[in-house]
């Protein structure tokens, strides 16, 4: 496994001599609890909202099939604390570096094992030191690598991450690996192998034509689909199009959709996309917004504005918990100005507040929180549970340098209330 962490010596303290692995082909490094009860919002009359759910003693039990295949990215982090962040030209000292693996996919995967879960993961790497270090830490955590394609020459995957002590934020920078991967590289009785007994097949955006050709497999042996939209990508459509779950960036739903609105997004995504349940798009310490499809009949109801039933959620939220929670309608009608109506329930998630002393990198926080929901759709739990559980996984994350350092297992007892 890849990890080491530098902390820079003070000033006029003796320097220690710190030897860093080499790595070939790159250059050297340089959210308030959830209720056991089920509340939700009852519209026009005044709603109600989730309270801290008691601890169980002993954990849910995992499913029967808990098996996981992931496809997307995988690779190398250089994590680089700083004070603040270095204007043109500077040069400045790290607080604290850290060497990871990294990646979407890789990440949430990671994730899902620690909770319990079996995952798989497709993917391409070169045989080089930072490849072989990537399968290692995987395989440490669970995560079935044996259907990574490994390129005899090329370079695996990096990432320069700047982790800004100052605002709280990071900026990454990406290194592609090389070469590509492409839908050759996977064999057909790789490709059925890798599917056999999966419970849910998960996608990142990435390896678009690989990742098409594992969807419309998947599809045919209907086994569920989730997929992160983080960015507009090329082939993204087509694996949205097979998609029953879809989890997204705050950039995302907008620009797909061209609404001027966060829950007119969502609505337009669940009336362009039939087989969505439901959408999610994170808003990082702001929460999260679900819309859930209903797939019974439509009630007997009139429609209600989207965008004015969810400032009559936020309204309700009660801002002095510390805690993920959740406030909900009732299935009803909702429509969007201009694009449509959907039928279904709109949650708004809040996420945990954060000591600032214990808030030390956002670094995989998504890549958590779509790990959660993997687990949270896996084991049939209710999205009353579920935004919260996530929420809570995700604040975790927060907590370490790196998108995996502070991951939870399942026994944590910080998830014990969530479960």
């Amino acid at each position: 496994m890849l990890s080491l962490v530098y902390t820079t010596p003070k000033a006029n303290s003796p320097s220690p001599l710190v030897s860093l692995p080499h790595y070939s082909s790159s250059p050297p490094p340089f959210q308030t609890s959830p209720s056991k009860t089920h509340h939700t919002l009852s519209l026009p009359s005044s709603p109600r909202r989730s309270t801290r759910m008691s601890s169980s003693d002993s954990l849910p039990p995992l499913p029967e099939n808990r098996t996981v295949l992931g496809v997307g990215s995988m690779g190398l982090d250089f994590l680089a604390v700083v004070s603040s962040y270095p204007k043109p030209d500077d040069k400045i000292r790290t607080t604290s570096l850290k060497v990871q693996g990294g990646g979407n996919a890789s990440n949430a995967l990671t994730c899902v094992a620690r909770l319990g879960l079996s995952p798989r993961v497709i993917s391409k790497i070169a045989d080089d030191t930072q490849g072989r270090g990537i399968m290692e830490e995987l395989q440490a955590e669970g995560v079935d690598t044996s259907f990574v394609v490994v390129a005899e020459e090329g370079n695996s995957p990096f990432t320069y991450i700047i982790v800004d002590n100052e605002t709280n934020t990071r900026t990454c920078i990406h290194t592609e690996g090389y070469p590509p991967m492409i839908p050759d590289d996977l064999s057909p009785s790789s490709l059925s192998s890798a599917l056999d007994g999966a419970r849910l097949a998960y996608f990142d955006g990435r390896l678009h034509e690989t990742a098409l050709l594992v969807a419309q497999e998947a599809t045919r042996r209907n086994i569920p689909i989730l997929i992160e939209a983080e960015r507009i990508r090329e082939g993204l459509d087509d694996l949205l199009n097979l998609s029953e779950y879809a989890i997204c960036s705050v950039k995302f739903p907008k620009a797909w959709t061209g609404a001027e609105t966060f829950p007119s997004a969502l609505v337009s995504m669940l009336l362009k996309l039939p087989k969505l349940k439901f959408a999610i798009v994170t808003l990082g310490e702001d929460g999260c917004i679900m819309l859930e499809r209903n797939l019974e009949e439509a009630p007997q109801t009139e429609e209600i504005d989207v965008d004015s039933l969810f400032e009559a959620l936020k309204q309700r939220k009660d801002d002095s918990l510390t805690k993920p929670t959740y406030v909900s309608s009732p299935v009803t009608k909702l429509r969007a100005n201009g694009i449509g109506t959907v039928c279904g329930r709109l949650f708004v998630g809040t996420a945990e507040k954060i000591p600032p002393s214990e808030l030390l990198d956002t670094t995989g926080a998504g890549d958590s929180f779509i790990g959660a929901v993997i687990y949270a759709v896996c084991t049939n739990m209710p999205p009353e549970k579920m935004l919260p559980f996530a929420a809570q996984v995700a604040a975790a994350c927060c907590r370490g340098l790196g998108a995996r350092t502070s991951l939870p297992h399942l026994t944590d007892p910080l998830l014990a209330p969530f479960l």
